[in-house]
């Protein structure tokens, strides 16, 4: 077996694999839905409503189908689940291009996710941990990096193509680059550990058996639900990313009256640059602290850049606190796999994982919407800030609490 720390461990590899995966997911299908409302708004004469609604419809279906991703890796294996994953949101870019009536867009946003489920978090936690023990905190770090780096990457990229080429060539020719990238990589490279190259416990499936021969320990659904360790993930991480997710929808217009738009369009950059830099950070020390210490101080972290923001219009201020909000951004993605690998017995993370992505990804989901309501109620952001403070507080408490309650394996 090869040492994981050697430059030659072929799970390296499956990072970059999986890197490019995580690049390619987020960018189109999470950072990619502003470029298209733009452009499918100009094109058609659509309302924002009408397509909004179809993005939310595409996080609702990947959120419900994700549950079910160990009996689709059962049936397919890893392999061919993340080949579906590419065709699908390859296909989706492809019908957006062609949208000229409701049904068409609501079709693609639908088929995209389906790309979640092939190519998304529980996916890339699971390969990216089958292949790691020891450094598997640097290795998810390293492969969630490609989240963080489709706003950087591809939405740019994506946008100076539909400036020079037009929408429909635009879309087509980078689902093509994706596919042309992504297929040969995944065929090389995608794929469950030997006895011999690496970690020998199963965590996801090989495509050449069925996973009903490896996982005979496997745990169900009703059984994860039933333990309190699950719930103490689930809730926290839940309500940290439903006030993340909010206030990151809403921050232009929170920053605007105190800073000016082209200063909180700074603040935007800012915050989007040290998410990168905060999983690179992450990532050279996760596999020597505690996740849930971790998660608890980047929670507090950044409830305390929100209580700044609030209580400032001091332009460096607001500044450095987006920096400091945005250093945290990624963790709330990364860490929960290594909470789970930790505390779940291998055999069941695509279980425990499927389930919990299900949950914080329904209930984030509701977060922007929230920050709306109170912002409306009330009349400013002041409540809604205070809001998702107080959420934040909440959740580091949850997750901090069970490391001095229980050991690691929740019986």
């Amino acid at each position: 077996m090869l040492d994981e720390t050697s430059p030659r461990y072929a799970g390296w590899r499956v990072v970059l694999a999986c890197f490019l995966m995580a690049l390619s997911i987020f960018g189109f299908a999470l950072y990619g839905h502003g470029v298209y409302l733009a452009e499918l708004q100009r094109l058609n004469g659509w309302s924002a409503s009408l397509i909004s609604g179809a993005s939310t419809l595409s996080l609702l279906i990947g959120n419900v189908v994700v549950i079910f991703t160990d009996e689709i890796v059962a049936r397919l294996g890893v392999r061919r689940l993340v080949l579906a994953g590419i065709a699908s949101l390859a296909g989706s870019m492809a019908l957006l291009a062609f949208a000229s009536a409701p049904w068409t867009l609501y079709a693609a946003f639908a088929l995209m996710s389906l790309g979640w489920v092939g190519m998304g978090t529980v996916v890339i936690s699971a390969l990216v941990g089958s292949w790691f023990v020891k450094r598997r905190g640097l290795a998810i770090s390293l492969a969630f990096l490609g989240a963080s780096s489709g706003g950087v990457i591809v939405t740019p990229l994506l946008v100076l193509l539909v400036a020079h080429v037009g929408f429909q060539a635009a879309m087509l020719i980078a689902g093509t680059a994706m596919v042309a990238i992504l297929v040969p990589v995944t065929f090389a490279w995608v794929g469950a550990p030997s006895a011999s190259a690496g970690p020998v416990v199963p965590r996801i499936g090989d495509p050449s058996q069925p996973q009903a021969s490896v996982r005979p320990d496997g745990i169900s659904r009703r059984q994860v639900v039933r333990r309190l360790a699950f719930w103490t993930i689930a809730i926290p991480f839940a309500l940290g990313v439903m006030a993340q997710v909010g206030f990151i929808v809403h921050q232009i217009a929170i920053l605007e009256p105190k800073i000016g738009p082209v200063r909180a369009g700074l603040a935007v950059s800012v915050m989007t640059s040290m998410a990168i830099v905060g999983r690179l950070s992450l990532g050279m020390v996760a596999d020597r602290i505690d996740p849930r210490i971790a998660a608890a101080a980047s929670l507090l972290s950044q409830a305390a850049a929100l209580l700044a923001i609030w209580q400032t219009d001091d332009v460096r201020m607001v500044l450095a606190a987006s920096a400091v909000f945005g250093f945290s951004i990624g963790n709330l993605i990364t860490l929960p796999p290594l909470i789970i690998h930790r505390e779940f017995d291998a055999t069941g993370f695509t279980v425990v994982m499927g389930l919990f992505t299900a949950i914080s990804g329904t209930i984030g989901a509701l977060g922007p919407g929230l920050i709306g309501l109170v912002r409306g109620w009330s009349g400013d952001y002041g409540a809604a800030l205070v809001l998702s403070i107080v959420l934040e507080i909440i959740a580091a408490a949850i997750v901090a609490v069970r490391s001095f309650s229980s050991p690691p394996y929740d019986a």
